[in-house]
This record gives C-alpha cells, sequence and structure tokens, in this order.
C-alpha cells in the first residue's frame, strides 16, 4: 500500500522535465515511481491513497523536502539543550517543508562539543531527518567569531579535530574551520579524510588562502559574506575564489538581513549551481522577539533578527526554508534553480544520498505549494507530516 500524489506541477531533482502537471508514488519510506501528464490507471497500485494536489492548493506545485546544512533551533529549542530540543526543533522546521538537516553546534569546549555530536548521532535516520551535525567551531577566527564565545576558540590541533570526529562515529558532517589557524590546513586534510566536509567560516583567510584550502579539500563556504573579508577590487577575499571554482558550495542565508537581495542575486550568477540555502535559524524561529540563549551567549532578537547583547553580531537567524525560497523568487531566481538550491544542492554539498530528489529509490519527502510558494503538505519518509 502506497500514496500516489497527483495533479502538481513537479519541481526538482528526479522530476520530469516535460509537461506541468505529474504525479509521484510512495510506498514503504521511499519515491516508487514518478510520472509526467495526467494520472493513469496503471501507476495505482491496490489500496493506494491517491491524493489530487489541485485539491490541497491552489497552483499545485510538488518539489523535494528541503535539506537544510546549516541550522541552530527552532520553536524555543536550542540544539545544544538535548536530544528532545533537538527533536522539537526538526519539527517545528519541518512544519516549513525541511524534512532533513544537518544539526548545527556553535563553539564550546572539546568535552562538551564531543558529547554533544555523540548525541546527535543516536538521533541520525529518517524518524526525525537528522542527517547528522556540523561543528560550527571551536576552530575560528576571534576577529570573525560572530555569535561564538572567542574565549572557547583555539587552534586545531589533530587529537581535538580526531576526538570530535569520532565522538560523532562517522556522522559528522561538516566541519567550520578558519583555515589560517595553525594547523588549519592540516586540519582541512585530516577532516576530509575522515569522511566529514571542510567548510571555510569565521575567517580571516584571504583570497590565496581560501584556495589552498580548497586544493586541501575544503568544499563549503559557510554562509557567505558573513564572518569573513568582503569583496573589494584589489583584495577579493574568499568568495570570489569559491564562486570560481567548482569544488565548492557556497552558503546563503537567504533573509534579506545577513546579506542584500542584489548581491544575493549577484552569488546566483557567479556560482550557478553551487548556492545552498541555509537557515542559520536558532532557538528563536518561530516565536516571539525576546532574550533567548545561543551557546554561552545572551542574544536578543528584536524584529525577527537576533543579535549578541554584548556586540551587536547577528546571532543566526529566525528564517526558515520556505520563505528563503520565496525570497529567492522574489528577487529574481528562477523556480526551479531555488528549488535546486534548498534540495539536491545542499543535499549533494555534504554527501547525503537519497534526500533532496524526488528520483525513484530516494526518501520518500515532498513539499506542495501553493501558487504563493506557501507550504501547504509536507511528507517525510511518506508519511503525510504537515
Amino acid at each position: 500500500m502506497g500514496t500516489v500524489i497527483h495533479a502538481a506541477r513537479l519541481v526538482g531533482s528526479g522530476c520530469p522535465e516535460a509537461g506541468d502537471a505529474g504525479w509521484v508514488r510512495f510506498e514503504n519510506g521511499e519515491v516508487a515511481a514518478i510520472g509526467s501528464g495526467a494520472l493513469t490507471p496503471s501507476a495505482i497500485a491496490h489500496g493506494d491513497e491517491v491524493i489530487d494536489a489541485s485539491a490541497l492548493a491552489s497552483g499545485a506545485t510538488l518539489v523535494p523536502g528541503f535539506v537544510d546544512i546549516h541550522g541552530h533551533g527552532g520553536a524555543g529549542f536550542a540544539h545544544e539543550d538535548g536530544p528532545d530540543a533537538v527533536i522539537a526543533a526538526r519539527a517545528a522546521h519541518r512544519a516549513h517543508g525541511t524534512t532533513s538537516a544537518v544539526v548545527s553546534l556553535v563553539t564550546a569546549d572539546i568535552d562538551t562539543l564531543a558529547a554533544r555530536a555523540a548525541m546527535i548521532a543516536g538521533l541520525v535516520g529518517p524518524e526525525h531527518g537528522v542527517l547528522g551535525s556540523h561543528l560550527e567551531g571551536p576552530f575560528l577566527d576571534p576577529g570573525h567569531c560572530g555569535a561564538h564565545d572567542p574565549e572557547l576558540l583555539r587552534d586545531p590541533a589533530p587529537d581535538d579535530v580526531a576526538r570530535l570526529l569520532d565522538a560523532g562515529a562517522g556522522t559528522v558532517r561538516q566541519v567550520t574551520i578558519a583555515p589560517e589557524r595553525t594547523g588549519g590546513y592540516e586540519a582541512i586534510a585530516q577532516i576530509v579524510a575522515a569522511g566529514a566536509v571542510a567548510a571555510v567560516g569565521h575567517t580571516d583567510a584571504d583570497a590565496d588562502a581560501t584556495a589552498r584550502a580548497v586544493d586541501r579539500g575544503a568544499s563549503v563556504l559557510t554562509h557567505a559574506f558573513n564572518a569573513m573579508r568582503g569583496i573589494h577590487h584589489r583584495a577579493p577575499g574568499p568568495i570570489p575564489t569559491a564562486a570560481r571554482d567548482p569544488r565548492v558550495t557556497l552558503e546563503l542565508i537567504c533573509d534579506g538581513v545577513h546579506v542584500s537581495p542584489d548581491v544575493m542575486r549577484m552569488l546566483f550568477l557567479s556560482a550557478p549551481g553551487r548556492v545552498a540555502l541555509i537557515t542559520d535559524a536558532m532557538a528563536a524561529t518561530g516565536m516571539p522577539d525576546g532574550e533567548y540563549i545561543l551557546g554561552t551567549l545572551d542574544v536578543v532578537v528584536d524584529q525577527g533578527v537576533p543579535r549578541v547583547r554584548a556586540t551587536g553580531a547577528i546571532a543566526g537567524s529566525t528564517l526558515t526554508q520556505d520563505l528563503a525560497l520565496r525570497n529567492a523568487v522574489a528577487f529574481g531566481v528562477p523556480l526551479p534553480d531555488a528549488v535546486a538550491a534548498l534540495t539536491s544542492i545542499p543535499a549533494a554539498a555534504v554527501g547525503a544520498e537519497g534526500v533532496g530528489t524526488l528520483a525513484p529509490g530516494a526518501r520518500a519527502d515532498a513539499v506542495l505549494l501553493d501558487a504563493d510558494l506557501r507550504v501547504r503538505a509536507v511528507w517525510a519518509n511518506g508519511a503525510r507530516a504537515v
């Protein structure tokens, strides 16, 4: 017995290109089949639930479930608060279409980070859509620490790197690192050799240092433009280097606060097929303005923008991925490109197979959008979640 969704425009990886309308069939938590045009009786098995998407959403568009490779919490819960908090935050973001996520952790001491990576390892799997962990620190530049406690930052000693990777038992997906720190380039090679992604971020690296990091294996630029050198015509910094290199995926927080729409549009044009829209969402996502904690730092959220109380630095976001989609399309990104930036591109960036696509055999994760690109239904692992 499966589920068949039809009468929707299909957009995204694995979807047929011809025609506006199509159908997809889920069975046993996987995409069993997908096709274009009107639903035919041969596509339906006995006992299937058949869903007319046009009855649920005007201008129905079905896309793969969103994949967020960088987020810190939501619905009042920070990932550092334990497994129940991670599960609650995941549920809040799933309601906005994010069916899979890498659980990001802010800087802490090595013992604490190792324990948290081990905790997240126990949650990995389709039930909650947890793909693994992202260690955003502690190997960061104090001058670009953003919302990370500068007193906890340190050089990436090989033993510390190994301990964190071992604690995740193969589930650490990504480690953000400032390559110019002592031992940084060696740590990038160590991270990549362990099967994780090394990301350049919270860094004072110039263009040459960034290129060297990429040559050692770094393949992601953490939240492009933020916590790094800006673009200068004689000192371009890390962004043009990453944008011109086909080995690099560039994270982008598409909330209109972290990066202006004109600059975001420029990035999509500069690095086609390599921009991953992330939320960098913190606990205040979906919650009222007020006071929150991010790691060890006090954060004040005003008009939806979180800032570190002591420094005024932006402290993550209150963004959800469905809003990121609407924002990207509003500033001119074609819908298929925006959908890819939320699905197949971030999945590929962290080596997450079987998500971010509606290809047969993939996990049965999908989001039904209306004509205004608002979420009307979500399926996660083949079951209706919203």
